[in-house]
């Protein structure tokens, strides 16, 4: 996804004090949207029956086999649970971090594309609320591994949300899986901008992983990891469109707040001689004498004095 992964052209670098209150203010909207949103219980399970239906009609059947596998293999399955409770929450800030101090040019692309997709997908919450199978009837074939195994971990029965917390999590807001789109964009700064072979690689298994990890656990279907991989293509279109707008936005915002504070300086008279002073008998070009100043009563005056001279007495001279 080269549009939201490619340096810019031109830019600064970017500082902490100003990326760290931006993440957290975006991250607290859409916790508190995704937490808003909840459809009814009703609707959700109708479309959580109509995407198993609609993987049925394609022949696409991959969650009951690993949930079945994992409700039969502990170690498989409180691992599952582990990861899914937890990875999100760990790996995708690391990343964002890695790429704050090591690769700063293609930072803002990655931010920018992560939270475009992060808003996305909270409007796929909006308009398809859905029931995850885990929360299917059981006549459906789905265990619960995250209440199966709930003892071992420190999220309870309910949700993946640590224990008494359940109720502040939207537990219906399970298309399009972000778990898969946050691990998704992990793996391509991972495969795009890791220099050692191991984390490159881990890039590529790392939203694998998570795909069956989500569908394992009964959290997630297929097409709702189909669908998280979208919301990230989607948003990875949107990167440049979105930083050249801000720009825009940006660039007026400071032509606005230059001429409110060129406005509000005091007007100072300005100082025709910019403080210089004439010397003792320089006359400005143009400037009108008195005739007690003029070169020819000076010439007159020292006529008279020559005069008064000659006529003295010769002891007096």
């Amino acid at each position: 996804m080269p549009h939201a992964t490619a340096p810019p052209a031109t830019g600064h670098r970017p500082r902490w004090w100003t990326e760290l209150p931006l993440i957290a203010v975006v991250y607290g909207l859409y916790s508190m949207g995704r937490l808003l949103v909840r459809g009814d219980v009703s609707t959700a399970v109708d479309n959580g029956l109509a995407i198993l239906r609609f993987e049925q009609a394609l022949y696409l059947n991959a969650e009951h086999p690993l949930n079945r596998l994992f409700t039969s293999t502990p170690a498989l399955g409180i691992t599952a649970d582990f990861a899914y409770a937890s990875l999100h929450y760990l790996v995708t800030p690391a990343i964002l971090v890695w790429m704050f101090r090591r690769r700063s040019a293609a930072y803002r692309a990655a931010r920018v594309w992560l939270m475009n997709s992060t808003l996305l997908g909270l409007v796929g919450f909006t308009l398809i609320p859905t029931c995850p199978p885990r929360l299917l009837d059981a006549s459906h074939g789905f265990v619960d591994t995250m209440a199966q195994y709930s003892a071992y971990g420190w999220w309870g029965a309910g949700a993946s949300a640590p224990r008494g917390l359940s109720g502040m999590t939207n537990q219906y807001a399970a298309m399009p899986s972000l778990h898969v789109g946050w691990s998704l964009w992990c793996g391509v700064l991972l495969w795009r901008h890791a220099r050692h072979p191991l984390l490159r690689w881990a890039g590529i298994a790392y939203p694998l992983i998570t795909t069956i990890v989500v569908m394992g656990t009964a959290n997630h279907y297929f097409l709702d990891a189909v669908a998280g991989a979208a919301v990230m293509g989607l948003g990875a279109l949107l990167t440049r469109p979105v930083m050249r707008l801000a720009d825009r936005v940006k660039g007026r915002l400071r032509t606005a707040f230059t001429t409110v504070s060129a406005a509000s300086e005091p007007v100072r008279s300005p100082i025709v001689s910019a403080g210089c002073k004439t010397s003792a008998g320089e006359r400005i070009p143009g400037q009108r004498t008195s005739s007690a100043d003029s070169p020819d009563a000076a010439a007159d005056g020292r006529t008279a004095d020559a005069a008064a001279n000659d006529d003295a007495p010769a002891a007096a001279r």
